[in-house]
């Protein structure tokens, strides 16, 4: 360690910490319950959230899933494979390059979808003051030089 300040750790640190991560691991429990009462495994979640957070222009290739999921390339064909028999996505051909395969939601997932996000955004608004406070302790510790 090179003794700057964010070696001086507090017991505020500490407890800052703590109420982040516990924080998060609730978020995490709690978006698993909805998930699952919504009708869709985690995994699915996060499948139709890559696809439909990769953004309008054209939908992502197998191999952008697998990036955004942090799963290998074969996992992620798996998880597709799953997702598709349960009516969830669709594979299509790219019209520019017949090897690459994307990856869309279907009208039902797209609805799914959102009705899910407006509940996660929600609680995640309620997680804001615990980032918030976090954020302005890291910056004291970092001292003036953060801004």
């Amino acid at each position: 360690m090179d003794g700057g300040p964010l070696d001086e750790l507090s017991q505020e640190d500490f407890a800052s910490l703590l109420a982040f991560r516990t924080g998060l691991r609730r978020y995490l429990r709690w978006s698993e319950t909805r998930v699952r009462e919504a009708g869709l495994t985690p995994a699915q979640h996060q499948l139709l959230l890559a696809v439909k957070g990769h953004g309008p222009r054209q939908a992502p290739t197998v191999g952008e899933l697998a990036g955004y999921l942090l799963l290998r390339h074969h996992s992620t064909v798996e998880l597709i494979d799953r997702a598709e028999r349960a009516g969830l996505v669709r594979r299509g051909r790219d019209p520019e390059d017949n090897r690459v395969i994307r990856v869309s939601l279907t009208a039902e997932a797209d609805r799914v979808l959102a009705d899910l996000t407006r509940l996660h955004l929600a609680e995640l608004r309620s997680l804001a003051p615990i980032l918030d406070r976090l954020s302005a302790e890291l910056k004291h510790l970092e001292g003036p030089q953060a801004g």
